[in-house]
């Protein structure tokens, strides 16, 4: 007997693996179990992505689906790792609950840089492992160093073709192969939920549509600063002549965020529709077509103008670059490669042309430069190819996915000054450094 189990913890996420699935990406199997993880600050409160509209239409591609939550109850699957002396009795545990006696085991998981991926893998120890992405991500470095009896286990990287050309970074330290889900697949998996009878309200016409992503809750943004990006989208949309917007909030977003944006579109006398229904963005594509869908770096915008080829707009990703902390925030790559990719809201020419920002080359070697200034050690092989990219490429347009304080520290160019370029790799002026903040810090005390 051999088992797949499939860790989803997202509608998309599982709407992904299904169209993996479809497409033959996974070898035949006696039994297919999808393992749902609700990663909700509070899960208690939160539905499951199988409690979600149009699951029911993923449902058939698997022959059970459990509940980690359940199954590690009262822990939270974000947070809970089993100490390494109780591995061999969770792998009991869970054999016994999932009832897989001895058989083998292959793993399809998210995130294996975390929990709740990282236990399971960890737990079930001997199964080979796939790692699938389902979002920008994948194009980044991988954000911890992963243990190499986990990282020598994995198999392959399964993720959506979102930006042709480009090759994500995610596991290549293990020399990890990409291979993509075939996008005709996803589509038409996607088509599948569209046509769930989810109930949606009227909208005449072709709306812009907004993207919420709660980036207050991850502390990227302040809740007032996440209000007013927001507001920003509304009015761009309004200044491009669009009179019926529509906005997504992000599922666990507070109410607040939606009264402000209700506040601003009845002082511009915009119909503002705010959606309460959960479903994905991919679904109102299908069924609203909106004219425009702005956001600020959610992957629902590459799916919109790769996959849907709607018309997309940015909003906010210059202040992320300067913002996100610490520096090796695993949101940077995608901020950056919308950034370098999606016109500007506030460029009105560019966002009626469609225009795009880089080719998938140089956007290729972009990603590969920031991703080695945020995990120098664990990409230290592009060490040189940054220091060549760096050299001949830093400028204005460059320079805002770096930041002058981290090339200085990893002695690349762009930092410090040619002739004291000597200064960060001097231990003796490493020294001092630290005590001067040393001292800084007791004064301030």
């Amino acid at each position: 007997m051999s088992t797949q189990i499939f860790q989803a913890s997202t509608l998309y996420g599982a709407a992904t693996l299904a169209a993996a699935l479809d497409a033959g990406c996974f070898a035949d199997a006696d039994r297919r179990i999808l393992l749902v993880c609700n990663n909700a600050a509070t899960p208690e409160t939160m539905p499951g992505l199988d409690q979600m509209p149009g699951f029911e239409r993923l449902r058939d591609r698997f022959d059970e689906v459990v509940s980690y939550n359940a199954a590690i109850f009262p822990f939270h699957p974000g947070v809970w790792a089993p100490r390494p002396e109780d591995l061999p009795l969770w792998e009991r545990y869970l054999r016994h609950e999932w009832q897989l006696g001895h058989e083998d085991v292959e793993l399809a998981v998210e995130s294996i840089q975390v929990n709740p991926s990282l236990a399971l893998a960890q737990i079930l120890h001997g199964a080979p492992v796939t790692v699938y992405a389902d979002g920008l991500m994948s194009y980044g470095p991988t954000r911890n160093k992963i243990d190499p009896l986990v990282g020598t286990r994995i198999d392959r990287l399964l993720h959506l073709d979102l930006v042709p050309g480009l090759k994500p970074l995610l596991l290549t330290e293990f020399g990890v192969p990409p291979e993509t889900v075939p996008t005709a697949a996803f589509l038409k998996v996607l088509s599948e939920l569209a046509t769930d009878d989810t109930d949606l309200p009227e909208i005449p016409g072709e709306p812009a549509l907004l993207l919420g992503q709660y980036l207050s809750a991850l502390g990227i943004l302040t809740a007032e600063q996440e209000e007013e990006l927001h507001v920003r989208m509304l009015r761009g949309a309004v200044e491009l002549g669009h009179t019926a917007v529509v906005f997504k909030p992000h599922p666990t977003a507070p109410a607040r965020h939606v009264r402000t944006l209700e506040e601003e579109a009845e002082r511009l006398g915009v119909r503002l529709t705010v959606l309460d229904t959960p479903v994905l963005a991919e679904v109102l594509y299908q069924r609203l077509r909106p004219a425009l869908v702005v956001g600020c770096f959610s992957t629902a915008l590459l799916t919109a103008a790769e996959l849907y080829g709607l018309p997309v707009a940015r909003v906010g990703t210059g202040t992320l670059l300067e913002r996100l902390n610490p520096y090796e925030n695993s949101n940077r790559v995608p901020v950056a490669v919308v950034d370098a990719l999606l016109p500007d809201l506030a460029d009105r020419d560019a966002v009626l042309a469609g225009r795009r920002g880089r080719s998938a080359a140089a956007l290729g070697e972009l990603v590969r430069a920031v991703g080695f200034t945020m995990q120098p050690k664990i990409l230290h092989r592009l060490r040189g190819e940054t220091e060549r990219y760096l050299a001949g490429h830093l400028d204005a347009g460059t320079l805002r996915y770096f930041r002058r304080k981290r090339l200085t520290s990893l002695a690349l160019p762009g930092g410090v000054p040619g002739r004291l370029a000597f200064l960060p790799r001097n231990a003796t002026v490493r020294r001092m450094a630290r005590k001067a903040r040393h001292l800084r810090k007791a004064v301030r005390r």
